[in-house]
């Protein structure tokens, strides 16, 4: 099983990179906060990785946080929850918190997560209630890079097709996001991507 990949980006999407390691090109699926933390194509990065396989695939998952890894196999335990459902979840809702909404019993929120329904979120903080670290206080600093507004549109309406958004309703909330933020220097990955999706849920 890989655990960890170490190696050059080759490519970066918000749904995937191709990771060269001892000149083996590898797929990874990657959640939406591990892209935005990503440095540029030809840097080299640290992955955490997941290995997912079935009968008919072999799946590659990873993240740039241990934290973030960690939750993606508790979510894909809960049953009914595979890894596209799960990746949708982390790219949906920051993972401290995703461990609020739990402790608290908060469906609310945890349905306002695209394809995550009533039922789903209950076996989620049924089944994961009593199995996830505490949620800390204090708020992490996202150190993401600034993103050329033309990219960074096209960026953040894949991620929300990705997370399950048609895509007119995508690019209408990725404009919006956009013009409320600016092309500013705090116009980066991350943040457009949040405003876009309250954006989606008004």
């Amino acid at each position: 099983m890989i655990a960890h990949l170490r190696g050059r980006i080759l490519e970066k999407h918000p749904s995937h990179v191709i990771l060269e390691a001892a000149g083996v090109g590898y797929e990874v699926t990657i959640s939406v906060p591990s892209f935005s933390g990503l440095p540029a194509e030809g840097a080299e990065v640290s992955l955490y990785i997941h290995t997912h396989v079935r009968e008919d695939t072999l799946a590659l998952y990873g993240f740039l946080r241990r934290e973030e890894k960690q939750l993606f196999e508790r979510l894909i335990g809960v049953s009914g929850i595979g890894p596209k459902l799960a990746l949708a979840v982390l790219s949906g809702i920051e993972p401290e918190e995703f461990i609020r909404a739990i402790e608290r019993g908060d469906l609310a929120r945890l349905t306002a997560i695209p394809g995550v329904g009533k039922k789903t979120s209950e076996r989620i903080v049924l089944e994961l209630k009593d199995r996830l670290p505490r949620a800390s206080t204090g708020t992490a600093a996202a150190g993401a890079a600034v993103i050329e507004t033309p990219p960074l549109r096209d960026d953040v309406v894949s991620a929300l097709v990705n997370l399950g958004y048609h895509r007119p309703l995508a690019e209408k909330a990725a404009e919006a996001a956009i013009k409320i933020i600016g092309s500013t220097s705090d116009a980066s990955f991350e943040r457009v991507l949040k405003q876009a999706l309250r954006e989606v849920a008004k």
